[in-house]
């Protein structure tokens, strides 16, 4: 079997029985479909971490870590298999992904434990990573002419997939059974998304292994900070990790903060606000802002995005919970494209990859380790207290770096706010 081949890091056979010699079209859409499906199947639990939580009496620290578990092991992946599809090849390792997810999501809808929803978190984290680095790398290789659409791509199918698993996850939660029932729809969906990509016919690995020792072209990548984009690296890192703790704070904690408002049998509503972060980020990715104050204004409408979310939990106000959701949304996608493309046209090509990584990594724990402080302080004070404490926290941390890109932008030149699309 040509996949077996690819994964003992041999070349792919050209003239292999029953493969499929797939259009460019058609394999842009597979590589988009398999990294939106994977995200949307990881994020199908938010809405339902209320009903969870009340079935296996679990606490708001618990459900925390098991949110935690996901993006610890996502971040882990990062760094050890990330770059594996340069060797085993893409489509492998997109199978490898996909079976993963399908694993990790049969462990999650039938856990009867915390430990249970750890090890599938875990699982569905380890199939993102694996699936992250191979389609946004096969994007690449699709469009070597067109790097600013597959970093679009890869964007919108990242941001649209993480948007979308929460709304789907609430309207299959409303069929019977609803902790598992969506994910016994989307392990048929993924077993589907398979059948494809086993009879797809594979590209050479861009970088085969060396036939005497291959396995050692699969050992983890050191993280790396690059001397010409430093000052830009920080900044980016910086506003990855704070605008990543919001993301973290409305996929695992706020369903269960917003049922106080919805009430606890509105999981379709809280599906949608809970995406409406996402989606408005995903949004503003297509609106092409220009000019030297599109971070420090970003930052600022992050910080009262968040501010103010207290206010609406103490009002019971949903519009004004509505309008905090799309204000931090569009201002982090407004920051945080135009920060992480600086760092992408700053840095030394020969270390583009371990550099995005790295940034990456520090970004994506910004969804965990900020998320586990607020459950613990959830279970010691009460969900508001902690809610508003998080919320002056990270609104602060926004305020102070929008007051630092602000004095950064007044001290550049007009013209060198446009930012070129990272590629």
């Amino acid at each position: 079997m040509s996949v077996l081949r690819e994964l003992r890091m041999q070349q792919p056979s050209a003239a292999a029985r029953w493969s499929w010699d797939a259009s460019l079209a058609a394999r842009l859409v597979l590589a988009v479909t398999v990294i939106s499906t994977l995200l949307i199947g990881a994020n199908l639990a938010t809405p339902l971490y209320p009903l969870i939580s009340a079935n296996l009496g679990l606490t708001s620290f618990d459900v925390t870590m098991a949110f935690s578990a996901y993006v610890l092991t996502l971040v882990a992946g990062l760094l050890l298999v990330g770059h594996w599809s340069d060797h085993i090849g893409r489509r492998a390792a997109l199978v490898l992904a996909v079976l993963v997810g399908l694993l990790g999501a049969a462990v999650f809808a039938g856990a009867s434990s915390l430990g249970g929803l750890v090890l599938g978190r875990s699982l569905q984290g380890a199939a993102v990573a694996l699936a992250t680095g191979a389609s946004s790398a096969a994007l690449r290789d699709l469009l070597p002419h067109r790097p600013e659409w597959a970093s679009r791509f890869t964007l919108l199918a990242s941001a649209g997939g993480v948007a979308a698993g929460p709304v789907i996850g609430g309207a299959l939660s409303l069929l019977p059974d609803p902790t598992r029932t969506p994910f016994l729809v989307y392990t048929a969906v993924l077993t589907v998304l398979l059948l494809p990509l086993l009879v797809l016919r594979a590209r050479p690995a861009i970088q085969p292994a060396a036939a005497a020792r291959p396995l050692t072209a699969l050992r983890p990548r050191r993280p790396t900070v690059s001397r010409a984009a430093r000052n830009s690296f920080w900044m980016a890192a910086a506003v990855g990790f704070f605008s990543f703790s919001i993301f973290g704070f409305t996929l695992s904690l706020a369903p269960t903060w917003i049922a106080s408002l919805a009430g606890t049998d509105a999981r379709p509503v809280i599906g949608v606000l809970a995406a409406l972060v996402l989606g408005a980020s995903a949004v503003s990715q297509l609106l092409f802002l220009r000019g030297r104050l599109v971070v420090p204004a970003g930052l600022a409408a992050m910080a009262a995005g968040v501010g103010l979310l207290p206010v609406a939990g103490a009002q019971g106000s949903l519009p004004l919970l509505v309008g905090c959701c799309i204000a931090a949304g569009l201002g982090q996608g407004m920051a945080f494209r135009v920060v992480f493309n600086r760092v992408s046209l700053q840095v030394e090509a020969a270390l583009h990859a371990q550099i995005i990584s790295t940034l990456y990594v520090i970004t994506y724990l910004g969804s965990a380790v900020p998320v586990l402080g607020l459950g613990a302080a959830a279970a010691f004070w009460g969900i508001d207290p902690a809610v508003a404490g998080y919320a002056a926290v990270v609104g602060g941390a926004c305020t102070v770096l929008a007051a630092v890109a602000l004095v950064g932008a007044l001290r550049r030149p007009a013209g060198s706010g446009q930012e070129r699309p990272a590629g």
